[in-house]
């Protein structure tokens, strides 16, 4: 009796395993999927005001490091503005050595917070490691930070 008792919570417990395992990845293809078409596709290459909107938190900053111990913060309102503004002056959509790509490093993923590093690439030089967190609002996942390491220009 005692034997099958075992086998069975062993049975219940791989299959609760494999559930939260498989809900895990649905969430990190979500957020996979919101990355590229808010930030990769809508802010970078097109300027696309509603993927935009539909991917970032309207309480989201960009936050760099300044000179010294300074930090700097921009909001996605700036940031979707000035992608507004060069989509005007025909600076997109961007293609060929000017188009964004990005592959993703990891996508980690607790609750309701998330966080993604991913190489981002123009064109084929790769320009920076972002690091980009995400809160699941009812509305789904939003992008609402994001830091950066800038690679230094290549030498010619």
């Amino acid at each position: 009796m005692t034997k099958i008792i075992n086998i069975v919570l062993i049975v219940v417990f791989s299959t609760f395993s494999l559930m939260a395992q498989n809900s895990v990845k649905e969430e990190q293809e979500a957020i996979k999927k919101v990355i590229q078409s808010a930030y990769v596709d809508g802010l970078c290459n097109n300027a696309d005001q509603q993927a935009i909107d539909a991917g970032f938190h309207e309480g989201f900053r960009l936050i760099g490091i300044g000179k010294g111990n300074s930090m700097w913060n921009y909001p996605i309102y700036n940031w979707a503005e000035d992608a507004r503004l060069g989509k005007l002056e025909g600076k997109f959509p961007k293609e060929g050595d000017e188009k964004v790509t990005i592959k993703f490093l990891f996508v980690d993923v607790e609750g309701t917070a998330a966080t993604a590093k991913l190489e981002f690439y123009v064109g084929k030089q790769k320009k920076y490691i972002d690091y980009i967190s995400l809160y699941k609002f009812e509305d789904g996942w939003k992008i609402v930070s994001k830091i950066f390491y800038r690679f230094p220009d290549e030498k010619k």
